[in-house]
């Protein structure tokens, strides 16, 4: 299933939907949300106060997990609300406001969280009327057990003008996240969406901060790895976000693609190392994907590519962000859709959406990125480059979680205090910032520095790929020559460690590259695509470096991985005897 199914079905940049787009709606519409006044102060309020937590009490991991975020987080543990909830992922509308709406919405009353005055009346969906008054929440963290999405409900079913002339927007099933988010906003309409006042907005106002309650959640396929989610953002906080940068582009609509452009311009802004794929395709299993601390790409139902093995992980602090349409449809599953099995990766943030969102009424990457980039918590960051609520989004991961807490400036200052694995990375930035302002023989020697210091494979492939391109093939081997002597790769790395070999063997080192290539090979749970992608590498090499027992063996090996029914793969020319 996709957004936008075909072009006839696609939300037009300049519809007749009345003004231009659903994004100019979101200002324009009459449908706005209820009315308040402003929110309590809050300015003696740490953040951390002002953190709700929501866990099931029918799911003893659900408390366990806000019990582990209050203590890591100094939250105080009275901030924690535990309601009998249903224990599936997918609840009804009846069941969402019997259990989960209306006595969090009393209890967040009761607790002055939310200041609103009762009502006697009940909406449509039997929800209590109030009027609101504000709220002192910095997020609400709903803790894994909590049910994930609302289902549609015939009975329920009412226009909300102007959005219900759309045939797509006739529907009340929606994240309960989302619905949440307006838990505090007084009366509304559950069909179709409501517009978030602080969609891409710069300097939202005390009344539009009172609308709305952000929602992050602390959940992935595993209570572990829900569990984790804080200490991976901690962990990020403590060193500053390190590694590469992913963007992959070449998705089904032309303005994906522009947000996905705009993000890759930011991200080499920003300095990181960064691999753009333009392919029609997503990232194939060979590409290169070390440290991949950001991604964000589209268009795939299900996590693929060189993420695909169970053992990849992703660095402390990893942002991804996978555009599709189901990519959080279910949050229990480690291969399907992009969210759950990402999660069970190791990545300490993402988004998704568990049902239809149409492409307009998503998180816009670009606009993430840059409130992060200036310092925006994630909440506050995934709120800002969201349009709708009341509708398929999610958020999951630390709500105050800020991955550029620490300055590029100071990781270089303490380069030696990073973890060894990652700290090139932050070489890596430098250097680019040094090369945007043509200071390349300072770039050039920042790396060498760094490779004699604390040698890192992806700043010495950096290197070597220089010094080769300038012809000096002996720097170039010297800058790689420490990988040969490495005895095992992580999967995040085998791409890299291939690429490293390939480098080293044009570069007259071709004994080093088979050395390499030995301790891949060697790795048990490389793919077979990945070893038919790369034993034609290895061939040439052992044949450049005359090793004839190697060469045979590797083409044997190769022979005996092709299917029968496939033609058996190109391998280099024998070497003569």
């Amino acid at each position: 299933m996709i957004f936008n199914r075909t072009p006839a079905q696609a939300l037009p940049r300049r519809p007749t939907f009345p003004l231009i787009g659903v994004l100019a709606l979101i200002f324009t519409t009459a449908l706005a949300l209820a009315l308040s006044p402003p929110a309590r102060a809050a300015a003696t309020l740490r953040p951390e106060d002002g953190i709700i937590l929501l866990a099931n009490t029918g799911d003893p991991d659900s408390l366990r997990i806000a019990q582990h975020y209050a203590e890591a987080r100094h939250v105080p543990v009275a901030n924690i609300i535990s309601l009998p909830l249903p224990l599936g992922e997918t609840i009804t509308w009846p069941e969402f406001v019997v259990t989960l709406w209306q006595p969090l919405q009393a209890e967040l009353i009761r607790r002055h969280w939310i200041d609103a005055i009762p009502m006697t009346l009940t909406d449509p969906a039997g929800r209590m009327k109030y009027a609101p008054l504000g709220h002192r929440i910095t997020a609400l963290i709903i803790c894994r057990g909590v049910p994930l999405r609302i289902a549609h409900d015939p009975a329920l079913a009412a226009d909300a003008l102007p959005f219900t002339k759309r045939a797509e927007f006739r529907t009340n099933e929606s994240a309960v996240d989302s619905e949440l988010s307006l838990v505090a906003a007084g009366p509304y309409l559950i069909n179709a969406f409501i517009p978030n006042p602080l969609f891409q907005n710069n300097a939202p106002t005390d009344h539009e901060k009172s609308q709305i309650v952000k929602i992050s959640r602390l959940d992935a396929p595993t209570f572990e790895a829900a569990n984790a989610l804080v200490d991976q953002a901690l962990a990020a906080e403590r060193t500053g976000l390190l590694g590469r940068a992913y963007v992959d582009i070449g998705g089904i609509h032309p303005s994906g693609d522009r947000w996905l452009n705009a993000t890759a311009t930011q991200l080499a802004d920003l300095g990181f190392d960064l691999t753009v794929d333009r392919a029609p395709t997503t990232l194939p299993a060979t590409a290169r994907i070390d440290a991949p601390a950001l991604y964000f790409g589209w268009y795939a139902g299900n996590l693929n590519g060189p993420f695909a093995p169970p053992e990849f992980r992703f660095p402390p602090g990893a942002i991804a962000l996978h555009i599709h349409s189901y990519s959080a449809q279910t949050l229990r599953s480690t291969t399907a859709g992009w969210v759950g099995p990402l999660l069970a990766r190791g990545v300490t943030a993402t988004m998704g959406n568990v049902s239809e969102p149409y492409l307009e009424l998503t998180h816009q990457p670009q606009l993430f990125l840059k409130a992060l980039a200036r310092g925006a918590t994630l909440v506050d960051a995934a709120y800002y480059a969201l349009p709708a609520l009341s509708w398929q989004a999610i958020l999951i991961g630390d709500p105050l979680y800020r991955p550029f807490a620490v300055s590029l400036e100071d990781q270089i200052n303490h380069l030696a205090t990073l973890p060894p694995s990652l700290a090139g990375y932050a070489t890596l930035r430098r250097i680019h910032q040094l090369e945007a302002v043509h200071q390349t023989t300072e770039a050039l020697a920042l790396a060498s520095k760094t490779q004699g210091i604390a040698p890192s494979l992806a700043v010495g492939y950096a290197l070597a790929q220089h010094l080769h391109t300038a012809g000096d093939l002996t720097g170039a081997a010297q800058a790689l020559g420490f990988a040969s002597l490495l005895a095992s790769y992580q999967p995040d790395e085998w791409a890299l460690a291939d690429a490293a070999a390939q480098l080293l063997a044009t570069a007259g080192r071709p004994a080093q590259a088979i050395d390499i290539y030995r301790a891949l090979f060697a790795t048990k749970n490389l793919t077979t695509e990945l070893r038919l992608t790369w034993l034609p590498h290895a061939i040439t090499a052992a044949q450049s470096a005359h090793a004839s027992d190697q060469s045979a063996a590797w083409i044997t090996a190769l022979a005996d991985l092709t299917p029968p029914s496939q033609p058996p793969p190109a391998t280099p020319t024998a070497e003569k005897k």
